[in-house]
């Protein structure tokens, strides 16, 4: 690309110019290139809020799926929380052992959705205040006019944080759905902004742009048949960029492929820099990847901002709850899907089981096995985290994937308040869903129980 090729992207991505893409509603999508100047005026009113509950709260509890929780669950890795915890599963053993561990009286719950209608965010929500139905513990981040900033109100939450709402989830770590967690993560956020601002600075050069030159590496390494995206899990990077980059990209048959932690040997494989020497980088990374995914989208011609897929899992999760309880039955088997593998495959294993180190293990020896089986690149997720991030890849972008859902037995119920089914229901149901929706798509999948692996 030349020089004055790469000026006249550059003009048009900060001039909010749809024709970078598909010419439709992308320009209303990027509130997220201005996102680190705004929060920066805002920062005394997070520090109130830390402040205000100091010496008050042991426990900081965010409930949040997807956008809303991943950022915040890599500041949590990377700054050290070990009292600060992210429940993004549905896993009512997961509920229970979380709420075992909390002093209720101590404990500042954050529920955390732009949309405000999350099912699983809004089910953690009730559940929780049925237990601490106390105003003054408990923090909303939603955007404006959403059920949860009016829920908020009605139940005088101590503090509602308006998030901006001309920027996607996935796009919003910079915003106050991971500044408001890094304020009570004790993070100096005025730096974590400071350190943003300088990279969105640098991402309006001509030469040198760090976002634009990784976002020009990602997409041709694509038109070369290199889709699939390897680089460091640093601090738990990884979890939020699997769903940047799958998200935005994975539609139209598209999609560049996040592969954390895998090696690059290989011809549909590049490599990509983390650069994470200190944690107060994640500040120039959250921004440096949001840009270079948006330079990406335009060279693989697709919409970066929306997820026309992800509401498929979602729809058939629905259907089987309104029809009622499942049971959840091996389907295929592992060595059968495996030798279904091709060159230029990937392998995902979609672990709906409690996620614990126990579980790390097993899925980790799983892709090991998965690994040596294809020889392809392997991915794990746990469900239903990953139906908020990787799921869009996983219908909507290239039929490569190899899907192996692992499910196990859930347990005793854990009733939701005001819902006519329990999270052990739930959960059944959300994996039900996304295999049906995967089979809906052609894709090739199996399913086994964890004791039979």
């Amino acid at each position: 690309m030349t020089t004055t090729e790469r000026r006249e992207l550059l003009e048009r991505i900060w001039a909010r110019d749809a024709g970078v893409w598909t010419g439709k509603d992308e320009g209303k999508w990027l509130g997220w290139l201005d996102e680190p100047s705004r929060m920066r005026d805002d920062v005394d009113l997070l520090l109130m809020l830390a402040d205000d509950v100091a010496g008050q709260i042991d426990d900081v509890v965010l409930l949040g799926m997807g956008g809303s929780s991943l950022a915040p669950e890599v500041l949590r890795r990377s700054f050290g929380g070990e009292r600060f915890h992210v429940l993004d599963t549905t896993h009512p053993r997961a509920i229970r052992s979380l709420e075992e561990r909390l002093d209720l009286g101590r404990t500042l719950f954050i529920s955390a959705s732009k949309s405000g209608s999350t099912l699983e965010t809004r089910s953690h929500t009730d559940y929780f205040w049925k237990r601490v139905p106390r105003g003054e513990q408990w923090v909303a981040v939603t955007d404006p006019g959403s059920s949860l900033e009016e829920l908020a109100r009605e139940r005088e939450f101590r503090a509602i944080f308006a998030g901006e709402p001309t920027i996607g989830g996935r796009y919003s770590a910079l915003s106050a759905f991971g500044m408001v967690p890094a304020a009570l993560l004790a993070v100096d956020v005025a730096r974590l902004l400071d350190r943003a601002i300088e990279m969105a600075d640098a991402c309006r050069l001509d030469e040198g742009n760090p976002g634009l030159d990784l976002g020009l590496s990602l997409g041709n390494g694509w038109a070369e048949s290199a889709d699939k995206i390897c680089f460091d899990d640093v601090g738990g990077f990884g979890l939020w960029a699997e769903q940047l980059l799958a998200e935005s990209t994975g539609k139209a048959g598209k999609g560049l492929i996040p592969a954390p932690g895998e090696p690059a040997g290989g011809p549909d494989r590049q490599w990509q820099d983390v650069r994470l020497a200190d944690a107060y980088e994640l500040g120039q990374e959250f921004f440096r990847w949001e840009f270079a995914t948006a330079v990406a989208g335009s060279i693989l011609k697709i919409n970066p901002f929306d997820q026309p897929d992800v509401q498929a899992a979602k729809d058939r999760t629905n259907e089987v709850l309104a029809a009622g309880d499942v049971e959840l039955e091996d389907e295929g088997s592992i060595e059968e899907l495996f030798a279904q593998a091709r060159p230029g495959d990937y392998v995902c294993i979609q672990a709906f089981v409690e996620p614990n180190d126990a579980s790390e293990r097993v899925i980790g020896g799983l892709v090991e096995r998965a690994r040596s089986a294809t020889g392809c690149v392997v991915t794990h997720g746990f469900g239903p985290r990953y139906l908020h991030s990787t799921g869009q890849l996983h219908k909507g972008g290239p039929n490569t994937g190899l899907f192996l859902q692992v499910v196990e037995d859930y347990g005793e119920e854990l009733e939701i308040p005001g819902r006519p089914f329990g999270f052990a229901r739930l959960i059944r149901a959300q994996a039900a869903g996304d295999l049906a929706a995967l089979r809906e798509r052609g894709r090739r999948v199996a399913r086994v129980h964890r004791e039979n692996l």
